[in-house]
């Protein structure tokens, strides 16, 4: 299981909302179980329109392995969107997801319909 580290807290402190209650573990373990290769993975906080830079680096997430995605301490705010992009160019999102309360997100494809699904716990 490969750890990388997300130096989130910085590069998203002009986004986030005044206020919000600091998240004491916003990290969670991604598994790829989409029969595909994943080459890029986007994690920013939900209050903004931008991506963060790619989380794997120069590494790929084959189907069937996992890897844990960390914040900095003090990373605030729950809400985070996700975005991953296969060795094909194409990408699924998913947002607001409440990082608060996640620890996993596994993702599935379903060929039939050409969809990538979530699936939280």
């Amino acid at each position: 299981m490969k750890t990388i580290l997300i130096k989130l807290a910085l590069a998203c402190a002009p986004f986030l909302i005044a206020g919000t209650v600091q998240a004491s573990n916003l990290d969670f373990t991604l598994v790829n179980k989409t029969n595909q290769t994943i080459f890029e993975v986007h994690v920013s906080s939900s209050s903004t329109s931008d991506w963060e830079e790619d989380v794997l680096g120069t590494d790929a997430l084959i189907s069937g392995d996992s890897v844990d995605i960390e914040f900095e301490r003090g990373s605030k705010g729950c809400k985070w969107d996700l975005k991953v992009t296969y060795e094909s160019g194409k990408s699924a999102e998913w947002g607001k997801l409440d990082l608060c309360s996640i620890s996993t997100v596994t993702l599935s494809y379903d060929r039939k319909s050409g969809t990538t699904s979530a699936r939280t716990k």
